[in-house]
Parts: structure tokens; C-alpha cells; sequence
């Protein structure tokens, strides 16, 4: 679904947004970009191409908006866009294709676009060496922002074109980072989410190799203004030592982990070329679970992935039900030209989709038993608007009575409206 980044301080610019984290990131960069450039009026579609549906609703959107648009210069961008350019170069309207590392470029945008510039301004993703240090001083909201760490990914999963839209992995250094949160923080932000590509591969190719964990231990030292940090989504088996102890022991570090997991099924992810099989996934929630018994976790899965038989299927839905994971992101599985997936032997279109809508019963399920154990705890709400906002474990929580958009609150939990907890402000004891 695609979203608008925020245009109050320049209506003429307009930037159209889907698929990940990463990506509302980055437009808000190409947000700020355009408002400094003095262009005309613009709007961009930044592209995803995580699956074969995200590109439809992409090239959608883009003729939707040249047609109720005339005279506005659309540009699309975005890792369809850098993946194969030419197909949406020659859609009429199109004024510029623009490659994933031109887009965070301010030159990018300050150049007009006129009748002898190149339509495609897109390099080999691949020989990009370096993530640049973009920062975001007006993040979407303004209570949670997003930083990036980390950029591109190593590895080839075979169901995955994200490597050839993004690059090799790279990582942002551990100052830079360092000196974005503050001004961030110092802006008004109360809660960080770091957010990348393959964010657990973070410093691989930094002087000393610093693992995630070691980098957010520093960050949290260094920055002890921040009040709240968050993960985006996160590789199983790829946790080191310092995230683990900054889940048992750090209370700014919140107990949410996003996991990676994709599959429940060992040949499934052996198929699916992933790092983990179904036992490492038990053994992360566990370890978790023993450390910070309050932790959520959110999860991928992709359902009907090629070759996966209902045998297969039943062990995905088994361990999500038994691990009780909360917050599930379903995907029904969309090959891709060029992966080796692709070429697997297919799960049926109408046998994705029932198996994808089994999957999501299962994590309505888990998140609403797991919502009714949360009553009667307190919790930190930061509030994001109108006297709602979410709890330390991600619960989306209405304080009664309402609050300050920004402020931190500590409630007790007295009920649950569907999948919104209810919370009053904690009231304590005179000592």
C-alpha cells in the first residue's frame, strides 16, 4: 500500500511510497531533497519490488497519477525501478527513471529535467561500495523516526530480487549514526528505529567488524537522551551477544523483535536458501522470552512457496500457532522472473491464497490472546496522535483521557477493543 510522505512545506512535491521501512526512509530524503531544489511541480513513485503483486500496484499508481496529473513531472524510483528501468521508462508520462543510489542524491533533483537529459539515470547497483550518511531531520510523524544502519544484502535467497535493487551490503559507520540520533533526538524524536536491508549483517565491511549489537550498545551509551530504540526486521540466527544482553538488561532497548523467518518448515527454508531451520526459530523466541518476558515479536512468511506440499504448509502454521507470534506479515507467494524459485515446480495461485488467509487467522489469534494477557500490566505508551500510540512490546495502546503527542506514559492495561489495548494512566502511592 503506498503511502505520502509529508508535503505541508512543499505542495508542489510529492512523493509516493512502497514496500519497506527503507523506503519511507528514504523518501522522506527525497522529500527534503525536492523542497530545497526548487523544481516544479514533481511527483515521485518510490517503487518496491519485494514481489510480483508490489510492482502491479506500482505501475498502477504511476499511470493513475500521470493521468489525473497532467502537466506534473512524475519520476519513478525505487528498487523495480532500478531493477529494470527500461519497463518503466517507456511508460507514457513517465518523465525519468531513477536509479536506487541517484535517488539519495540532492543533485538528483536540483537538475531540470529537459528534452536532451538521459530519461534513465540508473548505475550498476552493484559496484556501489559505500552507504552515505543521509540525514532525516522531519521523519514521517514526529514522535518515531527512522535511521538507517545498513544498506544492500550478501546474500541470494532464491525466492529474492532485493539484492539486484539494493547491492551489496554495506553499513553506514557507527559515528555518523551516532551524530543523526542526537540531532534527531534533539528535534523532538523519542524513539529511533533502525532500519536497513539485512540490518543483523551490520559492519561487516566496517574497520573492526562492530557487530548490530555492539554498535547499539555504543549508540545507546553515547546518545542518553534517547528514550526509546527499536530493530526493523531481523535475521534469526544473526543476533549476536550484545543484542541479547541489551534485551535482558537495557530498558531503552524495546522488547520487539521483527524476525526474518519466512518459513516453519526445514525443507521449505533449505529450498528457500535461508540461514535458519525451524529449531534455531524456537531457540531465538525462547532465549528471548526467558531474558524479557514482556518481548512481542513480529514475523515474514511467505506462503506457497514453490514445492511446499500441505504436509509443509502444516508445519509453518504449527509453529507460528505454538511459538504465538503476534504480529505476522503474510505474504502468498509471487515468483519472480530470473530467481531460481521461479523455476521450481508451483503451488497453485487458489492454494497460495487459502494457505496465506490460514496463516493470517492464526496471527489474529495469537495477537489477540496475547493482548488479553496484557491486561492488568502497565506499560510506557509514546503517544503519536490523538491519545493513542504504542507500548514498549509494539501494542497499539489508547490511553483514557488522552495525552500530549510526544509524551511518554506509563498505563495499567484495563481492556482491549479488538486489536487496541485500553490503558489509564498508572496512578501510584504516595511513599
Amino acid at each position: 500500500m503506498a503511502h505520502q510522505a509529508d508535503t505541508a512545506t512543499a505542495p508542489s512535491h510529492r512523493v509516493e511510497t512502497f514496500g519497506c521501512r527503507l523506503n519511507a526512509h528514504e523518501s522522506d530524503l527525497i522529500q527534503g531533497h525536492l523542497a530545497a531544489s526548487g523544481a516544479g511541480d514533481t511527483i515521485v513513485v518510490n517503487t518496491c519490488a519485494v514481489t510480483s503483486e508490489a510492482e502491479r500496484q506500482s505501475r498502477q499508481a504511476i499511470r493513475r497519477l500521470i493521468r489525473e496529473n497532467p502537466g506534473t513531472q512524475v519520476v519513478v524510483t525505487g528498487c523495480a525501478a532500478q531493477i529494470d528501468p527500461d519497463r518503466y521508462a517507456a511508460i507514457p508520462g513517465v518523465a525519468r527513471v531513477v536509479g536506487n543510489e541517484e535517488k539519495l542524491r540532492p543533485e538528483t533533483w536540483n537538475a531540470p529535467a529537459t528534452d536532451d537529459a538521459p530519461k534513465i539515470l540508473v548505475n550498476d547497483i552493484m559496484s556501489v561500495r559505500e552507504t552515505a550518511a543521509h540525514l532525516v531531520t522531519e521523519a514521517q510523524g514526529r514522535e518515531r523516526a527512522i535511521v538507517q544502519v545498513q544498506q544492500g544484502c550478501d546474500h541470494r535467497c532464491t525466492f529474492c530480487v532485493i539484492p539486484f535493487g539494493r547491492g551489496n551490503s554495506r553499513s553506514v559507520p557507527m559515528g555518523v549514526i551516532v551524530e543523526q540520533v542526537r540531532t534527531l533526538v534533539a528535534s523532538g524524536y523519542r524513539e529511533m528505529v533502525l532500519s536497513g536491508v539485512d540490518i543483523t549483517s551490520y559492519g561487516g565491511d566496517l574497520p573492526g567488524k562492530p557487530s548490530l549489537g555492539q554498535m547499539v550498545r555504543r549508540l545507546l551509551a553515547l546518545v542518553p537522551e534517547l528514550p526509546r530504540l527499536r530493530l526493523s526486521s531481523v535475521d534469526p540466527v544473526e543476533l549476536d551477544d550484545d543484542i541479547w544482553r541489551l534485551l535482558e538488561s537495557e530498558p531503552r532497548f524495546m522488547p520487539h523483535l521483527h524476525l526474518s523467518l519466512q518459513a516453519g518448515d526445514d525443507m521449505v527454508l533449505k529450498r528457500m536458501k535461508r540461514r535458519h531451520l525451524r529449531d534455531d526459530a524456537i531457540r531465538v523466541v525462547e532465549r528471548a522470552r526467558a531474558l524479557r518476558p514482556d518481548v512481542a515479536f513480529g514475523a515474514d512468511v511467505i506462503a506457497g512457496f514453490p514445492t511446499e506440499s500441505d504436509e509443509m504448509h502444516a508445519n509453518t502454521a504449527a509453529l507460528l500457532r505454538d511459538l504465538g507470534l503476534q504480529y505476522l506479515h503474510i505474504f502468498p507467494y509471487s515468483p519472480r522472473p530470473g530467481t531460481p524459485a521461479a523455476r521450481m515446480p508451483q503451488v497453485h495461485g487458489d492454494a497460495r491464497k487459502a494457505r496465506a488467509a490460514e496463516l493470517r487467522s492464526i496471527g489474529a489469534d495469537n495477537l489477540a490472546r496475547w493482548l488479553d494477557t496484557r491486561i492488568g500490566t502497565t506499560d510506557r505508551v509514546l503517544i503519536e496522535r490523538e491519545g493513542m500510540g504504542h507500548g514498549e512490546s509494539f501494542a497499539e495502546i489508547r490511553v483514557a483521557g488522552g495525552a500530549v503527542e510526544g509524551e511518554i506514559v506509563e498505563v495499567t492495561v484495563t481492556g482491549r477493543d479488538g486489536t487496541v489495548l485500553i490503558g489509564e494512566r498508572t496512578v501510584r502511592a504516595a511513599a
